[in-house]
């Protein structure tokens, strides 16, 4: 069984290719949050938790995911394998405090470094055209590698992308991130650029955003918005922008189409 999260696309086409190799079921985490849920898992089963990461640490809605399941894996395979633009900090760590205080002990875990999908903050945009092709390229041998490791059931942690400062990035910077920056209210619409499609609306893996016909969308504030910026990445023109740190920024998900002057070079 392999529970996931994706926003822009980058988690869910490693999980699909887990899923394959494995023929073991996929769970989107975001549709499993109502009440605590107990899985059966089937004898020799493996169980992966993959997800991307945010703000250095396992997005909240997987930790509340975790915090919420019943399952027992005694003898059962456990891994975890994430996706990041750069680094990964104390996520690992972080994700195997949680799943010990359900008694699940993890076997191995694996980090993939994917084109980088956060903007909210001035200094971080998407990767370049070039940098967006090297790291999915690179990606693709990663997760090669990974899948390997867990079909073999392999019971060590590979090397994962930690960076520096690891505990600055993870438990004192991501501190901030969930308490400040994880958040709908700075997204808006620009009019003029606005269809009125609904993409938005359709993509939006919380379902924080309301979108009729001929309508423009808004947020729900419902508490349930990641940040994850699948909502700004997949609007067609451009039209939503997260406060003024998004300004000129570009958008990125997966198996998209880059349009850019220098996309050849």
């Amino acid at each position: 069984m392999i529970f996931y999260f994706s926003g822009t696309g980058n988690t869910l086409w490693a999980a699909k290719r887990l899923a394959e190799a494995t023929n073991e079921q996929l769970v989107f985490i975001a549709d499993h949050l109502d009440n605590a849920h107990a899985y059966q898992l089937k004898s020799g089963e493996r169980v992966g938790f993959c997800f991307p990461v945010h703000g250095w640490r396992p997005p909240k809605i997987v930790r509340q995911f975790i915090g919420n399941i019943t399952l027992k894996a005694d003898g059962h395979y456990v891994y975890a394998l994430c996706t990041a633009g750069n680094t990964i900090g104390e996520t690992i760590d972080i994700l195997t405090q949680d799943l010990e205080k359900r008694g699940l002990t993890l076997s191995a875990a694996f980090s993939i470094v994917m084109p980088e999908t956060y903007v909210g903050v001035p200094f971080m945009d998407v990767d370049n055209a070039k940098d967006e092709r090297r790291k999915l390229e690179a990606a693709d041998r990663q997760l090669d590698t990974a899948t390997r490791a867990i079909v073999n059931r392999q019971e060590n942690k590979q090397p994962l992308h930690i960076g520096r400062w690891p505990k600055i990035n993870s438990r004192l910077i991501g501190g901030v991130f969930v308490k400040y920056l994880v958040t709908d209210k700075p997204f808006h619409v620009v009019q003029d650029r606005c269809l009125k499609c609904g993409t938005c609306a359709k993509v939006c893996p919380v379902n924080d955003i309301a979108a009729e016909p001929s309508h423009t969308p808004t947020w729900l504030h419902n508490g349930m918005c990641l940040t994850c910026f699948t909502c700004y990445h997949h609007c067609p023109t451009h039209a939503i922008e997260f406060g003024r740190q998004t300004r000129r920024k570009g958008q990125y998900f997966f198996n998209h189409q880059r349009h850019e002057e220098n996309d050849m070079a």
